[in-house]
């Protein structure tokens, strides 16, 4: 994952690229016939009711909370979020896919709404990820890298659904 997207693409087009992410996820719902939503393009990989499922967990319980905790504490110990247990946890499948969709907009609006007015002093916070020392600036790359996954998994699978 390129970390290097914040200072390279700079914070605005960051929250550009992060705030397209719910529209173009709700377009794609829409796309497809109801009975397709749990279409997966092959084994252990995400329907688009597992995508929607997973990125308003991911939003709401693995990024909004780095984000707070960037801004609140120093050097931070940021926590991962293994989505493959907790989808399995969760039974994606099962649930409803325009209503994740919601959640995940409605979380990223509040996630832009917290890193829009950063500062450059800001962007270089840092803390920890994993076994590696992070600033915020690069805990937004992750988000934005993270987004550009599953926009291209998602178009992957539009292709397997239309065939």
């Amino acid at each position: 994952m390129d970390t290097t997207l914040v200072p390279r693409l700079g914070l605005a087009e960051s929250i550009e690229r992060l705030d397209a992410m719910p529209e173009f996820l709700s377009a794609a719902i829409e796309a497809v016939a109801p009975a397709d939503l749990a279409s997966q393009p092959g084994p252990g990989e995400f329907s688009l009711v597992e995508h929607a499922c997973h990125l308003r967990d991911l939003e709401r319980e693995g990024y909004l909370v780095r984000v707070r905790r960037m801004l609140a504490e120093r050097e931070p110990a940021l926590e991962s979020f293994d989505g493959d247990a907790i989808a399995a946890a969760r039974d994606y499948p099962s649930q409803d896919a325009r209503q994740a969709a919601r959640e995940f907009a409605e979380a990223r609006h509040e996630l832009t709404a917290l890193i829009a007015p950063l500062t450059p002093e800001q962007l270089r916070l840092e803390g920890t990820f994993g076994d590696r020392r992070v600033c915020f600036a690069d805990v937004i790359a992750m988000m934005v890298g993270h987004d550009a996954e599953h926009r291209a998994e998602i178009e992957r699978l539009m292709d397997f659904i239309e065939e």
